[in-house]
């Protein structure tokens, strides 16, 4: 009987890998349909593939490889109890109250994130709640495949890992299939929003939080941009109109010094009349 590449190995001995512990955890959050993320085993690296947005033959090549192993998300049900057992922890009444209120139907996750996203601190233990739990669900997830965390290095990504499947061989077939498709050829703002919105929702809780710090940034630096411009702007324009201001009273001034004061004066008609007479 043939064996499932995801199945336990049935070697006794525990293999000991470098794994990359923010990767797994965002691996075993995000349990959208369309994403399948893989643990490589020799290097700890996390692949992530997204149905409609990777080369099938590159997904194909990755589900068959001994040395990757298929992460099996949390479902959403067992995070949706997370939430229920969260909020009875919250010491503020309103905010326990509003997030009650929250996940009471269809996108609870969504409103309970949104009103965790005023209030910082909370936000913060949230996010240490779920980590917790996320580490549970991870541990026994490597103990059962006989994998051992090492302590991972600069090099051991690369280290016994000349044949393995790299990322970025996945990002260029993942390129190279999106160039022949419509959206790439889009580029308009909707399209860009749109997408977005679509990798907003495969996105863990901490690289959406580094996501929107990132976003509010670059809206301040845009700010800041467009005030030196147009303080710039106002700026250049006022030395101008002092310049052409200087110019136009320095061709008016021989026009002013060679006056008809300046000139021997000349006698009126009357007074010339008066003294002929």
């Amino acid at each position: 009987m043939e064996e499932s590449q995801n199945d336990p190995p049935n070697e006794t001995s525990i293999r000991e890998v470098p794994i990359d512990w923010e990767a797994l955890e965002n691996a075993f959050e995000n349990n959208a349909p369309e994403v399948h993320s893989y643990l490589q085993v020799v290097t700890g690296d996390v692949l992530r593939v997204v149905d409609g947005v990777a080369d099938p033959q590159m997904h194909a090549r990755i589900a068959s490889d001994p040395k990757y192993l298929r992460i099996e998300a949390v479902s959403s049900r067992e995070q949706y109890r997370w939430m229920e057992r969260y909020i009875p922890t919250v010491e503020e009444p309103k905010l326990r109250a509003r997030l009650e209120v929250a996940i009471d139907g269809k996108g609870a996750f969504r409103r309970f994130k949104d009103v965790l996203m005023a209030f910082g601190p909370e936000r913060e233990r949230w996010f240490t709640y779920r980590s917790e739990r996320l580490r549970t669900f991870m541990e026994a997830w490597l103990q059962a495949h006989d994998i051992k965390p090492s302590p991972r290095t600069p090099w051991s990504a690369t280290e016994n890992a000349s044949d393995a499947i790299r990322p970025e061989d996945v990002k260029r077939a993942s390129i190279g299939t999106l160039e022949g498709q419509e959206y790439r050829r889009g580029r308009g703002i909707e399209n860009l929003r749109k997408r977005m919105r679509e990798l907003s929702e495969m996105l863990g809780p901490r690289d959406l939080d580094t996501v929107v710090s990132f976003a509010e940034f670059l809206k301040a630096r845009r700010a800041a941009r467009s005030f030196a411009h147009h303080h710039a702007f106002y700026h250049r324009r006022e030395e101008a109109n002092n310049a052409l201001r200087v110019e136009k009273e320095t061709r008016n001034e021989p026009t002013a010094s060679h006056s008809d004061s300046s000139l021997p004066e000349q006698p009126t008609e009357v007074e010339s009349d008066a003294s002929s007479e």
